[in-house]
């Protein structure tokens, strides 16, 4: 007992394409920076735990790594 509609599928209101543009712009950069951060975290947390740099010298590479990262992602 299948029923086949031959109605098209969008029969609301009609897509706002430049909204959804923005917000799937919104969510690619916010996707790429949240990325950013937290892979330069791990990294300055290996430093910190792994090396004799301590919470200063991971403080550090936190620092510089998301300046650097900044600067790359622009």
């Amino acid at each position: 007992m299948e029923h086949h509609d031959n109605a098209p599928v969008e029969t609301g209101a009609p897509m706002d394409y430049r909204e959804h543009e923005k917000t799937y712009d919104f969510f690619l950069n916010g996707t790429k920076w949240s990325v950013m951060v937290i892979v330069v975290l791990l990294l300055a947390m290996a430093t910190g735990f792994f090396t004799s740099a301590g919470l200063i010298g991971a403080a550090f590479v936190f620092i510089v790594l998301n300046a650097a990262g900044v600067f790359l992602l622009r």
